[in-house]
């Protein structure tokens, strides 16, 4: 997984675009600028770039009724539009056609695992958090959902020989919790030029859902531009639960809640990205007469859970030991780990 366009980033990571090829983005995907050699107007792919859509695939990822939303967008100019992007595109797989699952198979060797910063929690993880994937992390407070993310943005500068995906990061802070005080201690432990890797993390601080979703698609753009590997939203159901309260409500905040998730699964596939989301928990009461069963369940609902592909559980172990436990992977165990907490951030226990 070489990248010739990368410098070293041990010490000070530099990711340039120099020598990308014409008509493609920083992380190799199709600009959505390459369409003029379609027959697709400079004036159209402004409009199509101003709604959020910046390469040639996000435009198949979305319904004809989505691009219908872009203002001046007419039946027959998305016909126009979709029909450049199958002539631009030669994967049937990008055009949700079908292939062979040994294509497949090749087609998946491109995905990345990122080291947690525990080679523990990375083995039952089966060599990290992976790309093309949403995980998601909930826990009640202080089990360190947040102190994982923070390293987790530190490690993915790493070079992959380290379990790293030399690449920058975004975070995406709905509770005020992000530090750049920690990064820069878990730099160190890396020997890494804090500065420099401050410089990769690209941070929006939001309030409301309206804002948290904007935020997305302003990095979609970033995306198309330089190299990302890992998109942080610590924690996603924050503003949902906030903005929309009552039974009255519930309804119409899942549907959002869908939305959005739906977004980062295709952000997800488009750029390889790893997606990590922590969440919060609530009491169960009805679960704690049942022996065995955690008598706290992540928010979110049935939304949540099918929309992510992993599902992992935190939760304070004795003294400063931590448990991660796999709740949910398509090729993971459920099986858990245990870890700490220092200054490094998360690392083995002693």
């Amino acid at each position: 997984m070489d990248d010739e366009n990368a410098a070293a980033p041990v010490g000070g990571l530099e990711l340039t675009t120099n020598g990308a090829e014409e008509g493609a983005t920083a992380s190799g995907v199709m600009s959505i600028d390459s369409l003029q050699s379609f027959g697709v107007s400079a004036t159209d792919l402004k409009k199509a770039k101003e709604a959020g859509f910046n390469t040639v695939r996000s435009l198949v990822m979305h319904s004809k009724s989505n691009l219908l939303d872009v203002r001046g967008f007419s039946d027959a100019k998305v016909d126009k539009l979709l029909e450049a992007c199958k002539k631009a595109l030669s994967n049937p797989s990008e055009l949700g056609g079908f292939v062979t699952a040994a294509t497949f198979r090749e087609m998946r060797k491109d995905v990345v695992r990122i080291t947690t910063g525990s080679k523990a929690v990375d083995e039952v993880l089966a060599g990290g958090i992976q790309t093309r994937s949403i995980t998601e992390i909930h826990g009640e407070w202080r089990c360190g959902k947040t102190q994982l993310c923070h390293t987790l943005a530190v490690s993915t500068q790493l070079p992959f020989e380290m379990g790293g995906g030399y690449a920058k990061v975004a975070y995406i802070d709905t509770e005020g919790t992000f530090r750049s005080e920690r990064i820069l201690e878990i730099a160190e432990r890396y020997g890494m030029d804090g500065e420099a890797v401050l410089e990769n993390i690209m941070i929006a601080r939001t309030f409301t859902h309206e804002q948290m979703e904007d935020a997305l698609l302003t990095i979609a753009g970033k995306m198309a531009e330089e190299p990302f590997k890992l998109l942080i939203v610590d924690s996603v159901m924050a503003h949902y639960r906030v903005d929309f309260t009552g039974r009255g409500e519930l309804s119409g905040r899942q549907q959002r809640l869908g939305k959005f998730m739906s977004k980062l699964s295709k952000l997800a596939d488009e750029f390889n990205l790893a997606i990590v989301c922590t969440n919060q928990v609530q009491s169960d009461p009805g679960a704690m007469a049942f022996a065995g069963v955690e008598p706290k369940k992540p928010i979110g609902g049935h939304v949540l859970a099918h929309a992510s592909t992993i599902r992992l559980c935190v939760r304070k172990g004795r003294a400063e030991a931590r448990v991660l436990k796999v709740m949910q992977g398509p090729d993971l165990k459920e099986q858990d780990a245990e870890f700490m907490i220092s200054n490094g951030g998360v690392v083995d226990i002693e």
